[in-house]
């Protein structure tokens, strides 16, 4: 799949956000040859399972121009790379415990011209707080993730949606989220088409 999979879903960018989304391939093809950060069998299907999935959040809630946000456990970049490129005046915060793939998350930042890109190396407890959302794609499971990020958040919220987490994750939730009464799912298959969001989603939950 190519990136037409992501103009198709996301009709209204502008010219320099499609010259970003379509570098996004060779630039982490080359990085990967380099440094393992996206599996080999995932690479084919770049598009759809990093790229695409990533902006599912982009479907919950538009953000608005200065909200911070903190990507947990961001690996290569994912989601924060892909939200930065269609919220240019969003300030993103990447963290992941390992250097390699926070340099790539740095290296890939710099050569799409994203000024909105921070890669920190380090654990997301150690990161400074003052976020409106903290972003993450399936790291672990929500309670430990929860105490680890819980005094991050800005005590304001500005956007559609209260401060709080937007978590990408599949399958059956009823149990972890059992002690989470605030959270939201969102059916990701309700935004993009495939057998892969059938049994994924975007989980909301507000904090404070």
């Amino acid at each position: 799949m190519n990136v037409d999979l992501i103009f198709e879903n996301f009709p209204d960018l502008s010219d320099k956000q499609k010259d970003q989304f379509t570098r996004l391939l060779p630039l982490y093809e080359e990085w990967n040859s380099q440094i393992n950060v996206i599996s080999r069998k995932d690479m084919d299907s770049f598009y759809e399972r990093h790229v695409l999935h990533s902006m599912a959040i982009a479907k919950t809630i538009q953000f608005k121009p200065k909200t911070r946000i903190l990507d947990v456990g961001t690996g290569g970049g994912f989601p924060g790379i892909p939200l930065a490129i269609l919220f240019p005046q969003v300030e993103f915060v990447l963290v992941d415990s390992i250097g390699k793939k926070i340099k790539v998350v740095n290296e890939v930042a710099e050569a799409l011209g994203l000024e909105n890109v921070t890669g920190i190396h380090g654990r997301a407890e150690k990161v400074k707080p003052g976020f409106d959302f903290v972003v993450s794609r399936a790291v672990t499971r929500m309670s430990p993730f929860y105490n680890w990020i819980k005094r991050h958040f800005n005590p304001k919220s500005f956007n559609d949606l209260k401060n709080g987490i937007l978590y990408l994750k599949g399958g059956d939730l009823k149990e972890e989220l059992a002690e989470f009464p605030k959270a939201k799912l969102q059916p990701i298959q309700a935004y993009f088409e495939g057998e892969f969001f059938e049994t994924k989603f975007v989980v909301y939950i507000p904090v404070g």
